[in-house]
């Protein structure tokens, strides 16, 4: 039986405000409701490594949801990080800062992890998955053009892969896309499939 029809009797909700998480789970036709914005305070242990910190700012959000689950509900979280070295690039707090961490992305291959974690009220199921992805040598020009245009503020590392400066600056990736714009749907359908 597929996914879709053993959702059916069950309520997927996801929490998140990420215009592309809500694209890539309706285009893996699967349905869902949008949970109502809630506060959690995105704060992770100083000494927790850089690729164990998106999982864990995943089960954080789950735990933070306001709301008794039912027993048909099924709570989806998740939270992407950009690792440039050993530091965690985030989301910019300004367009000099976005120019700032691309210009560090630049000419050199970073890794990008998104964590998720399921919940109901039986079960947690939480994983990551891990993407390379490496930015040809970017001008000055191009960054600024990017940043100014697509004014990348609400994205982990100042960018979107779906977006022009993918098109014109990513010569390699090793992994999933779609982890990279922010879930990653493969292993994610395989993670749901296992829940029911």
């Amino acid at each position: 039986m597929l996914l879709q029809d053993r959702l059916k009797n069950h309520r997927l909700i996801l929490a998140s405000a990420s215009p592309r998480r809500r694209e890539l789970l309706a285009d893996c036709d699967l349905n869902f409701v949008l949970a109502e914005k809630f506060e959690c305070e995105e704060c992770y242990p100083a000494d927790l490594a850089a690729e164990k910190v998106a999982e864990y700012l995943s089960q954080l959000k789950s735990n933070a949801y306001p709301h008794a689950l039912g027993a048909r509900d099924i709570l989806l979280t998740a939270d992407t990080v950009v690792i440039s070295g050993d530091k965690i690039l985030g989301k910019p707090h300004s367009e000099a800062e976005a120019v700032e961490m691309i210009s560090t992305l630049s000419g050199a291959t970073h890794k990008v992890i998104t964590g998720v974690t399921l919940r109901t009220t039986e079960r947690t199921i939480s994983f990551s998955a891990e993407s390379l992805v490496s930015f040809r040598e970017l001008d000055a020009e191009e960054i600024s053009y990017y940043v100014e245009k697509y004014r990348p503020l609400d994205k982990a590392g100042a960018y979107g892969i779906q977006e022009w400066i993918g098109y014109i600056g990513i010569d390699g990736l090793e992994g999933s896309f779609y982890n990279v714009m922010g879930l990653p749907t493969q292993r994610l359908y395989q993670a749901l499939k296992e829940l029911l």
